[in-house]
């Protein structure tokens, strides 16, 4: 079977779903072209930043409830649904596999947070693939969530697309509202493309020590979570992938929905 990419998808606000500002248009083609270059999906491994836990527990639930871990936002949002089937079995083999590579990890029933399930309504909104999520853990750094990637390596030749759900930047204090659209601050856009040149060079020492080296890292991420998805996937893609950079823009002046492939 043709080996899979792995993805890091920036999901950004819940609006995504009905903001034609906003970059959904975007992800709907990217799935589209996912379907369109690969053998049919079997299922979606999702990394999100919205769960967060302690040791890695990834989900057994055969039929993943929808999470609506959002607040203040247009009641039209709270009725979506993604009537996804879960994987427990891949959830079995998921937790074989970290075991084996001496990554302690629990397992637990648990529902698709926004961080999955919106982005994949857009990307693959027939909602047919199973999917299961993997917890990140926010007080671990990123080598931890690299090494967790490449435990999983394997998945990719069995059919599964691991995505990572996050975002490249992720201040919400520096938000602004007011900005025109695909405007950007200066910071932003330095601390994005550091990034690109690192990812793009497969540097990880470089990003694994981001908080130290990145221009305005302390901004652009004050906790790490929404980027800690983004370790993942580069771990689960292998040494020197081939790299697609998707540069979506920016929202709200600060909010870089850059995305990847890395195959």
């Amino acid at each position: 079977m043709t080996r899979f990419p792995t993805v890091f998808i920036s999901h950004g606000s819940p609006l995504v779903m009905i903001d034609p500002e906003l970059p959904g248009q975007a992800l709907r083609q990217l799935g589209q072209q996912l379907q369109d270059r690969l053998p049919p999906i079997q299922a979606i491994l999702v990394l999100s930043a919205h769960w967060l836990t302690s040791t890695p527990t990834v989900s057994t639930a055969s039929q993943p409830e929808i999470i609506y871990d959002f607040y203040g936002f247009p009641a039209e949002l709270y009725h979506l649904v993604y009537p996804a089937p879960g994987a427990p079995d891949l959830a079995a083999e998921i937790a074989h596999h970290l075991t084996a590579a001496g990554i302690d990890v629990t397992q637990q029933p648990h529902g698709l947070d926004h961080g999955a399930w919106m982005p994949l309504s857009l990307m693959f909104p027939q909602a047919n693939i199973p999917v299961l999520q993997l917890s990140i853990q926010p007080r671990l750094n990123p080598e931890h969530h690299w090494r967790l990637g490449e435990a999983l390596q394997q998945l990719r030749d069995q059919g599964v697309l691991i995505i990572g759900s996050g975002q490249l930047t992720h201040n919400l204090r520096d938000l602004d509202f007011r900005a025109a659209s695909g405007a950007s601050q200066p910071w932003a856009v330095e601390f994005a493309n550091w990034m690109q040149q690192q990812i793009e060079h497969s540097d990880k020492e470089a990003l694994w020590n981001y908080r130290l080296q990145a221009p305005h890292a302390a901004r652009a991420h004050p906790t790490d979570e929404h980027l800690l998805p983004l370790f993942a996937a580069m771990g689960a893609a292998g040494a020197a992938p081939q790299v697609e950079h998707l540069p979506l823009g920016f929202s709200y002046g600060t909010l870089a929905w850059d995305s990847y492939l890395f195959w």
